[in-house]
């Protein structure tokens, strides 16, 4: 639903071409998956073009350590805290752990006003293809949520695997023996072909590199021989493979503008819903347990620890001459695009909705250029590869506050210390204790869902998992992902 009393404004800023923005959400994508990232075992030429043509955001965030936080986060222009979109939707269970966590929200509400709507309201067309994770795609989905044309494609990465869901009887389903990295690619070239000649927002968000893997057999032999040439156990050869298709997803996007002619005028993004999977833990000697490595980050996907947040930002938008080319080193995080976005096509904002995003356009033009905030932070309250958890970046200092009754604090300096490996929470006490107020203070400003002590705590049980959706066990070895829960 969209917010009462916004006039359509022109959908560029003054001066400026019409407003034209791709945004590639890719799904588990980590800070160390790619060659501009220095990864020289996996080939991803198209994105490394990006980076060398456009700007490399070096301390770029996930606004969640899983996937819906971070996509509710950048269809609201919110911290997910706000909404209560905390967790994946459904998320995990642990019924016998020592403090009970809170159900996430399952689904973006209607009444939020999305960067879709936003820019719709400015005349641009607005396209959504991919996964969703927010809500019911038949009545919760993109469609409904403000872009003109809204494609769910569900299931996994194989041929035949998979389907679009559109409310549309004419639209293209997937050809016999097409993977969905290829499937994706056709159709956002194809949205781009229609609307070449219109102001357009399209947003691209494709399933890989998600478990559980599978990709080309020429690929995966590719990688499998390269591995065995190395010596190199990480990153799976499958999982190799996956990001290479997802590039090549990359450079059909780059290829369909350049034959257009609109890469000078459009601003294309490439980014992740949060870090990488180093190793999964959900089902008894899984074939792809080991996925990849995040080294020299610490932590994972579903951790608050850099390799669970940090991830790759790449913006080539040749309009900003002065972004040809460089590295930003100011951190930014996801809700930060709906304000992008939204000054690109000169948008009015909405009244009535909080936004925790701020412009980055001025980081385009001055890399070192200030931004009107002084921190950012995390809200994790549930079990998943770590404990329940928030946390706080402030300057290059990182406080993270454990909420699974321990008490735990850690503070680290980023500057000196990328790998997390110094816990400076005693030698600074008093700038921990603030940091911790002002986390706190923050929590209660969005209303943050906190966990609570569970009354049915077993600690010979608490690493068990159990499924939301059928209120069963999960089969799971029960590795001890994080520190024990201990009997007291």
């Amino acid at each position: 639903m969209m917010a009462l009393g916004i006039s359509v404004t022109p959908q560029t800023t003054a001066g400026g071409p019409p407003t034209r923005i791709v945004l590639l959400l890719v799904d588990d994508l980590g800070w160390m998956d790619l060659g501009c990232q220095g990864n020289d075992f996996v080939d991803t030429p198209a994105i490394d073009r990006l980076a060398a043509e456009g700007m490399r955001f070096t301390d770029a965030y996930a606004s969640g350590a899983v996937c819906s936080p971070t996509r509710c986060a950048i269809q609201s222009g919110q911290n997910q805290a706000r909404i209560g979109i905390t967790d994946f939707i459904p998320g995990h269970w642990r019924p016998f752990e020592r403090v009970t966590t809170p159900r996430p929200r399952n689904a973006l509400p209607l009444e939020a006003v999305t960067v879709a709507e936003t820019l719709q309201r400015a005349g641009v067309t607005t396209g959504y293809l991919g996964k969703w994770h927010l809500g019911s795609a038949q009545q919760m989905g993109p469609a409904q949520q403000g872009y003109d044309l809204g494609v769910v494609i569900e299931g996994p990465h194989l041929p035949g695997r998979f389907r679009a869901v559109t409310g549309r009887k004419d639209f293209p389903q997937p050809k016999p023996g097409q993977f969905r990295t290829e499937y994706e690619a056709e159709r956002a070239s194809a949205f781009l072909r229609e609307h070449r000649d219109e102001p357009f927002f399209l947003m691209v968000s494709p399933f890989a590199v998600h478990i559980p893997l599978a990709a080309r057999s020429d690929l995966v032999a590719k990688y499998t021989t390269r591995a065995e040439e190395r010596g190199a156990s990480l990153p799976h050869p499958v999982y190799a493979a996956l990001i290479e298709q997802t590039d090549d997803l990359v450079g059909v996007v780059v290829d369909t503008l350049d034959e257009l002619g609109l890469t000078e005028t459009t601003m294309l993004v490439v980014t992740s819903d949060n870090g990488g999977l180093h190793k999964r833990y959900d089902y008894r000697a899984a074939a792809d347990d080991l996925v990849s490595t995040q080294a020299p980050l610490r932590g994972e996907k579903g951790t608050l620890y850099e390799g669970g947040i940090r991830v790759p930002w790449i913006v080539r938008y040749p309009v900003k001459s002065g972004s040809i080319g460089r590295t930003c080193s100011i951190p930014v995080v996801s809700h930060d695009l709906y304000p992008t976005f939204a000054a690109m096509a000169g948008a009015p904002l909405p009244t009535d909705q909080v936004l925790d995003g701020v412009d980055l356009l001025p980081l385009l033009d001055d890399p070192e250029a200030a931004l009107p905030r002084t921190a950012i932070h995390w809200h994790y309250p549930h079990y998943h590869h770590d404990r329940p958890a928030s946390a706080l970046r402030e300057g290059p200092f990182k406080l993270i506050e454990f909420l699974d009754g321990s008490g735990d604090v850690e503070l680290y300096d980023l500057a000196s210390d990328l790998g997390e490996t110094r816990n400076l929470a005693a030698e600074l006490p008093e700038r921990s204790a603030r940091m911790r107020r002002d986390l706190a203070a923050w929590r209660q400003e969005v209303t943050a869902a906190m966990p609570h002590p569970n009354p049915s705590f077993d600690p010979d049980r608490a690493a068990e998992w159990w499924s939301i959706g059928n209120g069963q066990p999960v089969q799971s070895d029960a590795r001890r992902r994080f520190p024990p829960t201990e009997k007291h």
